[in-house]
C-alpha cells in the first residue's frame, strides 16, 4: 500500500507513463491516452498487446501514431482551407491538423474544447470528425484552449492529473471528511482495508469505514437494516393495521373485529376496510369481507423472532461501537498519565507498551464490533439460506461464537488495565500491569487472528 499526497501525485502518474512511454516508443500524452483507456492498469494493457497486437491496442484505445510534421500546426499563412465544421474558406494559419489527418478551424476545434472540458470529457477528447475515434492531442488542447480560456487549460491539466486516481481501480482518494487531498494505491489485492495518513482507515473497495470481517455486501445490508429499523417496521406491520383514514397504525386490544382508531374511523380488523360503527353477531354495519384465511399466528411469531434476533446483535453490535468511541475519546487521557510517569523519577522509562496496548485495544475493539452484523448475515437465511443445512448452520455459529466470546472477554480485561491510574501507581504495580497488557495484547492478535481463520477456512 502507498499513500500518494497532492505533491506525489505527479511524480506516481509520470512513473506509469514512462514505463509505457519506453515499452512502446511513444510520446507522453499517447501514453496517457493508452493508460486512461485501460484505467491506468499497465499489466492489462500488455495483455492485449500481447493478445491483439500494437495496431488493435493503439485503435481501441483512439491513439492515432503518425509520423507527420504538420500535426497539430497551422497550415502556411498563404494558403487556405475548407474548415469542414463551420463551412468557411480561412487562412491556413488559423487551422489545425490532428495526428488522425482531420483538420478543421482553431475556432471550431477550441469550441469543442471547451465543451467537452465543461462536460467533464477532459481525459478523452474525440476528434470532431464524423465516426473519427481518434483521442486529440493534449498539447493541441491545452494550447488553443489556453489562449481563451486559461482557467479552462489549467482544468484541464488538472482532470488529466486526476484521472490516475479516478480511472485507475487501483487508487482510490481518501474519503476522509474534510478530505485530507491523499489518495492510496494499492498493489495486488483492491479488496482490503487501508489506512491513510490522517489516520483514517477505511474499506478500499467500498470506501466506507473499515468493517471486517463483513464483506462488503453485508456491511451495506446492515446499514441499511440500522438505517430504516426495517426489523421494528416489520413488527408493527404484523402487530398492527393501518387506518383507511388517518393511516397511523392500530393495535387490537381486543377479541371484537370491529376497531376504532384514535381519529374516530371505525373499520374491519380482517380486511382493514372502512366501516360502520354497528355490529350484529353476524355482520358490521355498512360491510362485509371474506374469510380470514391468513395464519396470522404464525406469522407473528416469525416477526417477533426477527425483531428479537436483530435486537440480540445490534444491542451488542452497538454496545462495542460506542465502547470503541469512548475508548478514542480516552486515548488522549491514557498518553497524558504516560507523559507524567515520563518525567517522574522512576527506573521504568519506556512506556511504548501503552500505546502498543492501546493499538491493539482499537483494532480489536473495531473487529469485535463488526463481528456481530457478520454473525447476522453469516447464520441467517438473507444471504446464506442454501449454503448449509440447520445442522451444519448450528455447529459452525458455535464454532464462531466462541471464538468471539474469547475474543471478548479479553478485549475486556486489555481495556481494564489500560484505564487503571497507571501514573499513581508505584514502580512494582506498574509492572506488573505492563506485564497484563503484553501478554493481553499477544493473546489478542492470536484471537483475532483465530477469528479470521476461522471465517476464512470454517465457515466460508
Amino acid at each position: 500500500m502507498q499513500v500518494i499526497t497532492k505533491e506525489s501525485l505527479l511524480a506516481a502518474q509520470r512513473e506509469d507513463l514512462r514505463r509505457v512511454m519506453d515499452m512502446l516508443s511513444l510520446r507522453e500524452h499517447h501514453a496517457r491516452t493508452l493508460l486512461i483507456h485501460y484505467r491506468w492498469d499497465v499489466e492489462k494493457l500488455l495483455a492485449v498487446l500481447v493478445e491483439k497486437g500494437k495496431a488493435d491496442l493503439f485503435a481501441e484505445a483512439g491513439v492515432s501514431v503518425v509520423e507527420c510534421e504538420d500535426t497539430g500546426s497551422p497550415l502556411l499563412s498563404s494558403s487556405t482551407a475548407m474548415c469542414d465544421i463551420c463551412m468557411e474558406e480561412l487562412p491556413g494559419d488559423t487551422m489545425t491538423k490532428m495526428a488522425c489527418g482531420h483538420r478543421f478551424c482553431n475556432d471550431c476545434w477550441t469550441e469543442h474544447f471547451v465543451v467537452k472540458i465543461n462536460e467533464g470529457q477532459s481525459r478523452r477528447i474525440r476528434c470532431m470528425a464524423h465516426k473519427c475515434n481518434a483521442i486529440c492531442d493534449e498539447a493541441v488542447v491545452r494550447s488553443l484552449v489556453g489562449k481563451k480560456h486559461p482557467d479552462l487549460a489549467e482544468k484541464f491539466d488538472r482532470f488529466l492529473l486526476e484521472s490516475y486516481i479516478e480511472d485507475n481501480r487501483m487508487v482510490k482518494w481518501c474519503p476522509s471528511t474534510p478530505h485530507c487531498g491523499n489518495a492510496i494505491r494499492v498493489e495486488d489485492d483492491e479488496f482490503c482495508e487501508v489506512e491513510c495518513s490522517c489516520g483514517l482507515q477505511f474499506c478500499f473497495s467500498c470506501l466506507s469505514e473499515a468493517h471486517s470481517p463483513c464483506s462488503c455486501m453485508m456491511w451495506e445490508l446492515w446499514t441499511k437494516k440500522c438505517r430504516d429499523e426495517s426489523e421494528t417496521v416489520n413488527w408493527i406491520t404484523v402487530h398492527t393495521k393501518p387506518c383507511p383514514k388517518c393511516h397511523k397504525p392500530v393495535e387490537k386490544n381486543g377479541g371484537c373485529n370491529l376497531v376504532s382508531c384514535i381519529c374516530g374511523q371505525a373499520f374491519c380488523w380482517l380486511c382493514g376496510g372502512a366501516t360502520g360503527r354497528d355490529h350484529t353477531w353476524s355482520r358490521i354495519a355498512g360491510h362485509s369481507c371474506g374469510r380470514y384465511k391468513e395464519d396470522r399466528e404464525k406469522k407473528t411469531e416469525r416477526a417477533k423472532r426477527d425483531l428479537y434476533r436483530y435486537m440480540h446483535y445490534h444491542n451488542r453490535y452497538k454496545a462495542h461501537t460506542d465502547s470503541f468511541k469512548l475508548e478514542s475519546k480516552l486515548k488522549e487521557t491514557i498518553l497524558e498519565k504516560v507523559s507524567i510517569s515520563e518525567e517522574r523519577e522512576s527506573r521504568l522509562r519506556d512506556f511504548s507498551w501503552v500505546t502498543n496496548g492501546l493499538y491493539r485495544l482499537f483494532r480489536s475493539r473495531r473487529v469485535l464490533s463488526y463481528s456481530y452484523p457478520f454473525a447476522f448475515y453469516m447464520f441467517g437465511e438473507e444471504l446464506f439460506k442454501d449454503e448449509m443445512t440447520n445442522d451444519e448452520r448450528e455447529i459452525k455459529q458455535h464454532l464462531f461464537e466462541d471464538q468471539q466470546q474469547q475474543l471478548e472477554a479479553n478485549v475486556e480485561k486489555l481495556s481494564m488495565f489500560l484505564e487503571e491510574p497507571f501514573d499513581q501507581y508505584t514502580d512494582d504495580k506498574v509492572m506488573e500491569i505492563r506485564m497484563q497488557v503484553i501478554n493481553l495484547s499477544v493473546i489478542i492478535d492470536t484471537l483475532c487472528k483465530k477469528m479470521y481463520e476461522c471465517i476464512e477456512n470454517d465457515l466460508l
